[in-house]
């Protein structure tokens, strides 16, 4: 009997052609909160306005064999579709905040067989995950978690004998508000989320960010170059003859990191330079917040930490791309020194001396983000609020997927707090967690950036 294979999809039959990839690869784009009121105020309609012109929806059924759609949201491709609803369509899913906004304003659904259309409220359907059960109840949680760091103030808390004369003042407790940690694994910045991080650095909606050696240079090589999205059963050996790089079901061609080093080594260059001339003693901190500075891009995290005065803290900045560019550095110009001890200091200085502020962290994914930010927050006895999203298990003992409590155990989060962790793919749930809290709580509350040529250290 002869063995079924499994469907192709298109970027697979792409492989066979000499243009690996072509106009028609869906680039890797995530959702943008930037300007989507519509979508955070919920309104309903049980009326569906017409497609406006050039919209996906006016747009022709696709009848390429194996077709793949661009798009600013995320896209999806199989083979073998000749028009749009059938199995193995090729479809573009969202327009960024332009299309969110249409579902927002439309907010219809239409029944089985078309019969019934029912108005959808998202800010309901969002309230109810709490009461739904299993990991969306977690979400739910994680929601409410988010919220309270959000909300807090120190005028919430009643004075202590020994504050200061400052810190009884009234209007100064009012302004105080919860210090937040952001820790993500490199894979996230590959992926869409990369524009959600975007969006709380450029409103400093986040404190202090702490990620791995890839969640630094992709931010960088997204600039210069976009990652792909794929398929996660394309075959290893035949994109490595593509020069293609698979990161899950995302792929990063090899020319992306030609570019990142023909970028990146004039300016290790250059730090080496001011080192010898000016006595500058670089950190991974102050190296990442060179590169934010040098992208100059508006798409880029770093463009808006390194502007926003955000620290960016990578333990592990020799573990990717980045390491490799200063191994090949070393052999060309030898000499330049990134001190971990400096950065270990700032790091849980972070922590020390939030206080009077609380601290709360967000982790997105374990390893090493996950323990850096939890063991700073050790420092003074425990996070007051935390929020673990990823899919790793405890049950092999590893940090990744240590539940809160074993951090309690440890001091690194507080007894009382009422820490949350949801088993889930981050790529799901941190888009709603982030429209449930931090993107209405902008648009309630817009925190003004700081003006350009006028940074400021920001105070612990």
């Amino acid at each position: 009997m002869e063995q079924q294979q499994p469907p192709q999809c298109a970027l697979e039959a792409a492989l066979k052609r000499s243009d690996a990839v072509d106009e028609s690869t869906p680039l890797v784009r995530g959702y943008t909160f930037d300007g989507a009121s519509a979508l955070l105020a919920c309104e309903s309609s049980s009326r569906r306005d017409p497609p406006r012109e050039g919209s996906a929806a006016n747009e022709a059924p696709s009848k390429a064999d194996g077709d793949i759609r661009e798009s600013d949201g995320a896209a999806t491709a199989t083979a073998g579709a000749t028009e749009r609803g059938e199995a193995g369509t090729a479809t573009a899913v969202g327009d960024g905040a332009d299309s969110m906004r249409e579902v927002g304003e439309t907010g219809s659904l239409t029944g089985v067989g078309g019969a019934a259309s029912v108005a959808v409220d998202y800010q309901q359907l969002m309230s109810r995950m709490l009461t739904t059960g299993f990991q969306a109840t977690c979400l739910g949680q994680a929601i409410n978690e988010v919220n309270r760091m959000l909300a807090w103030r120190l005028s919430h808390d009643p004075p202590k004998a020994d504050d200061t004369e400052e810190e009884r003042d009234p209007a100064f407790r009012s302004s105080v508000r919860c210090k937040i940690f952001l820790g993500f694994t490199s894979n996230l910045m590959s992926s869409g989320l990369r524009e959600t991080f975007c969006f709380l650095a450029k409103h400093r909606l986040v404190d202090v960010i702490v990620t791995t050696a890839g969640g630094i240079e992709e931010d960088v090589i997204k600039c210069l170059a976009p990652t792909l999205l794929g398929d996660f059963a394309l075959p290893g050996k035949e994109l490595r003859a593509k020069g293609l790089n698979r990161i899950g079901n995302l792929l990063v061609p090899n020319n992306n990191y030609c570019k990142f080093e023909d970028w990146v080594l004039p300016l290790l260059d250059r730090c080496l330079e001011e080192q010898k001339t000016q006595g500058v003693l670089w950190t991974p901190s102050k190296l990442i917040d060179r590169l934010g500075e040098s992208i100059n891009h508006e798409e880029s995290v770093l463009y808006w930490a390194h502007k926003n005065c955000i620290p960016v803290f990578c333990p592990a900045i020799t573990d990717g791309s980045l390491g490799d560019m200063l191994y090949f550095h070393s052999f060309r110009s030898p000499g330049l020194v990134i001190d971990l001890v400096e950065d270990i200091r700032r790091m849980n200085s972070e922590a020390v001396h939030a206080t009077p502020r609380r601290t709360g962290v967000i982790i997105l994914g374990g390893g090493l983000p996950k323990h850096h930010i939890c063991n700073a927050n050790m420092m003074r006895n425990g996070a007051d609020y935390a929020v673990y999203i990823n899919t790793a298990n405890e049950f092999d003992g590893s940090d990744s997927g240590a539940r809160p409590d074993e951090a309690v155990s440890w001091g690194k989060i507080r007894g009382d707090a009422t820490a949350v962790k949801v088993h889930c793919d981050a790529t799901i749930a941190f888009p709603l967690l982030v429209a449930e809290t931090f993107a209405r709580h902008w648009q309630q509350e817009p925190v003004k950036q700081q003006e350009p040529g006028k940074q400021t250290e920001q105070k612990n």
